[in-house]
């Protein structure tokens, strides 16, 4: 049965198993206790950006594979040597390291695949 990862989101277990569940607003509304459940294990989500990232975010629990699958976005990732900056157009991934934080810019309407090991996600806003 196929699946739109901008609508369903698809949770990859720590015991190997897969669960698809709704995504969006429908998963980003959920409870923190009802969230806790997909902290273990990978969640795999699609997101059309059409502005900048409103915050910076960062992952401890695992490095986060971000796949332009099209656009144009400049993605930043602020590391212990400074903050870099990388332009992807078109198609193409970036791995973000674990613990690191990052954001985007958006220079054109752009789809997004991540798959993201949710445990101990932190968010702050951009200056």
């Amino acid at each position: 049965m196929p699946l739109n990862p901008e609508d369903t989101y698809v949770h990859l277990a720590a015991d190997g198993t897969a669960q698809a569940v709704p995504g969006g607003s429908a998963f980003w509304s959920l409870s923190p206790s009802e969230m806790a459940g997909f902290d273990e294990g990978w969640l795999i989500s699609e997101f059309t950006c059409s502005d900048d990232w409103a915050n910076w975010e960062m992952h401890p629990g695992g490095e986060e594979f971000v796949y332009l699958l099209s656009g144009d976005v400049e993605l930043y990732l602020e590391l212990p040597t400074g903050t870099t900056a990388t332009r992807v157009t078109g198609s193409g991934a970036v791995l973000v390291p674990r613990g690191v934080w990052h954001t985007a810019k958006v220079f054109a309407p752009s789809r997004m695949l991540f798959v993201t090991r949710g445990l101990g996600t932190q968010h702050r806003p951009r200056a």
